[in-house]
C-alpha cells in the first residue's frame, strides 16, 4: 500500500496503532504499521524505560508516542507539578470522596486507606506532560501525537527541530483547523465511535468534513470505530491517508490487559459502551458497567473537572481490579468492541486488516468495471 503517510514514515501499511502496551507498539511496527505508545500512565522515569525497551525490540522500525496536553483543565494557572497536585487535592470535595468509598463498599472492594489517595496526576496536564515530551524526544521516535486540543506551539516547534512529525486528535472541523494553525502535520479525525476521549460526531460524517476543512496540504487519519479492513477502506474512500486504531489492540496476545477486562471486552457488543465523565472528567467512551451507571445515577454528586476526577478515583482503580466483584470493572473502549471476540497475535490483526481492505477494494473495482 502506498499513501502519503506510508511515504512519509517509510512504513508498509497506513495503520497507526495506539496502545499503552509496549509489546503491542513494537509488534505493530514490526508488522509494517506504526505503533504509538500512550505515555499518559507513565512517570518520566518509567517512560524512559518503556521507550528504551521499544528501541531494542522494534527492529529499527518507526514508532510514535502519544501524550495528553489538554487545552483546558482545572489548575492550569498553578506553578510546578507539586504545587498543582496540592492545589487540586484541596479542591476535591469530601462529598465525592465519601460517594466513592460507599460505592466501593457496596461492591465489596476494600476501602481507601491510603492517606495519599487521590494524589495521582500522571500526564493529564501541560506541566506534567512536558517532561514526558522531553523523554520521548531523546529517543528515535517518528511521531509525537497529542490529544484533547492542539499541542502548545512551542512543543510542535521542538518536535520539528528533532525531525519528529506531530499529530493532533480532532473531533470536529473547528478543532482540526486549530490543530493546523499551531503547525501539526497530521490530523487524527476521531469519530464518536472511538474509545477513550471522543466527541459526538460520527466517523462517517467527520472524516470528509475534516479533510475538506484542513485542505490538501494536511494529511488526515481516520479514527473512531475502525477495526476491520472494510472500515479502513471506507476511511480511505472518505479522503483519509490512513487509519488510527486503538481498541482492537486490547485483546491481542501481546496486550497487558487484565483478564477481568479482557473477558468483558470479548463478550461485549457494540451497544455495551457509553460516553461518560466518570473516569477523567471529560466525555470518554467506556464499557457500560456498574461504575458508569453509579456516576450517572441520581445519588451521584456528579463528576469533577479534569484532572480532579481521575485524581479522586486513581487509588480505587487497582483495588477494583483486585476485588472479587467484577461489577465495577470498566475500561476505555470503542464501539468496535462488538467485533473484538477473538484473541490473536498482533501481527495477525495487522494482516487481517490489510487482507480485508484489499478484498473491499477489489469488490468496489468489480462494481465500477465496464462490461
Amino acid at each position: 500500500m502506498r499513501t502519503r503517510v506510508t511515504e512519509l514514515f517509510g512504513i508498509e501499511y497506513p495503520i497507526f496503532a495506539f496502545s499503552h502496551c509496549r509489546d503491542v507498539v513494537a509488534a505493530v511496527s514490526r508488522a509494517g504499521g506504526m505503533g504509538v505508545l500512550g505515555a499518559l500512565n507513565f512517570t518520566p522515569e518509567e517512560l524512559e524505560l518503556e521507550l528504551k525497551w521499544i528501541d531494542e525490540h522494534v527492529g529499527g522500525k518507526p514508532y510514535g508516542v502519544d501524550v495528553v496536553m489538554p487545552a483546558k483543565y482545572e489548575g492550569a494557572d498553578a506553578g510546578d507539578a507539586g504545587e498543582l497536585v496540592a492545589k487540586l487535592k484541596g479542591m476535591i470535595p469530601q462529598e465525592h470522596r465519601q460517594f466513592l468509598e460507599d460505592l466501593l463498599a457496596e461492591h465489596g472492594v476494600e476501602p481507601l486507606k491510603d492517606e495519599n489517595a487521590g494524589d495521582v496526576l500522571l500526564g493529564w496536564t501541560d506541566v506534567t506532560a512536558r517532561p514526558q515530551v522531553e523523554v520521548a524526544l531523546r529517543h528515535p521516535i517518528a511521531l509525537l501525537a497529542n490529544a484533547l486540543g492542539p499541542p502548545p506551539a512551542d512543543v510542535v516547534e521542538l518536535a520539528h527541530e528533532h525531525g519528529v512529525k506531530v499529530a493532533g486528535l480532532a473531533s470536529n472541523a473547528r478543532h482540526a483547523r486549530k490543530q493546523v494553525e499551531v503547525g501539526v502535520d497530521i490530523i487524527v479525525a476521531q469519530g464518536t465511535e472511538a474509545g477513550g476521549h471522543t466527541g459526538d460526531v460520527s466517523t462517517m460524517v467527520l472524516i470528509p468534513e475534516v479533510v475538506d476543512a484542513v485542505g490538501e496540504d494536511t494529511m488526515v487519519l481516520a479514527a473512531g470505530g475502525i477495526g476491520r479492513g472494510r472500515q479502513m477502506a471506507a476511511g480511505m474512500a472518505l479522503g483519509a491517508d490512513g487509519v488510527w486504531t486503538g481498541s482492537i489492540w486490547l485483546t491481542v496476545d501481546e496486550a497487558d490487559t487484565s483478564e477481568k477486562v479482557r473477558g468483558k471486552l470479548l463478550n461485549a457488543t457494540s451497544r455495551d459502551t457509553v460516553r461518560s465523565r466518570a473516569w477523567t472528567g471529560k466525555p470518554a467512551r467506556f464499557l457500560r458497567t456498574a461504575w458508569t451507571e453509579a456516576w450517572e445515577s441520581e445519588r451521584s454528586p456528579g463528576t469533577l473537572p479534569m484532572p480532579m476526577q481521575f485524581m479522586l478515583i486513581s487509588s480505587a482503580l487497582p483495588r477494583i481490579q483486585r476485588s472479587g466483584d467484577g461489577e465495577l470493572v470498566t475500561f476505555p473502549v470503542g464501539q468496535i468492541v462488538g467485533s473484538m471476540n477473538q484473541i490473536k497475535p498482533t501481527a495477525q490483526v495487522v494482516y487481517d486488516l490489510v487482507e480485508e481492505y484489499v478484498e473491499a477494494i477489489e469488490r468496489l473495482n468489480t462494481i465500477t468495471e465496464a462490461d
